[in-house]
């Protein structure tokens, strides 16, 4: 039987949309799931893909094309700190939303209260966003 994310991931491959929520899906568990043994580069791109979405309200679609530029930079990224607690919100309380406008909500909820956990890292990711965006044109594309 799939897991929560697994159900959700599912879910949001089969009613694909255009603004690729599946992005902020994947962003949001990637954060929350991360431990000490994860890589730096797994981390620091969620965290990016929260603080567009949730700060500046990229959609998953401009976040995904972000993410590409981004990777084609080969750079050490910064080790950042795992808070303990990642947020009330998961993937199990997305699924009790209905599907449609009200699960697409609870994932932007979800994404919120991801980010806010992180809350040591929001000025590192902020500034890394800045530099590349002055650097490699990052744009809203």
């Amino acid at each position: 039987m799939p897991d929560a994310y697994d159900a959700l991931y599912a879910d949001m491959i089969q009613h694909g949309d255009a603004a690729f929520t599946l992005q902020h899906v994947v962003d949001a568990h990637a954060a929350q799931t991360a431990t000490e043994h994860s890589k730096p580069i797994a981390l620091v791109f969620a965290l990016v893909g929260l603080y567009l979405h949730v700060e500046k309200d990229y959609t998953g679609r401009q976040i995904q094309q972000i993410h590409m530029r981004m990777g084609r930079h080969k750079q050490p990224w910064p080790h950042l700190h795992l808070p303990v607690n990642r947020g009330a919100m998961t993937p199990e309380t997305v699924l009790s939303a209905a599907p449609g406008e009200p699960r697409d909500a609870a994932i932007d909820a979800w994404c919120a209260s991801v980010w806010e956990a992180f809350t040591e890292s929001h000025d590192t990711i902020a500034n890394l966003v800045r530099e590349y965006g002055q650097s490699q044109s990052l744009s809203r594309g």
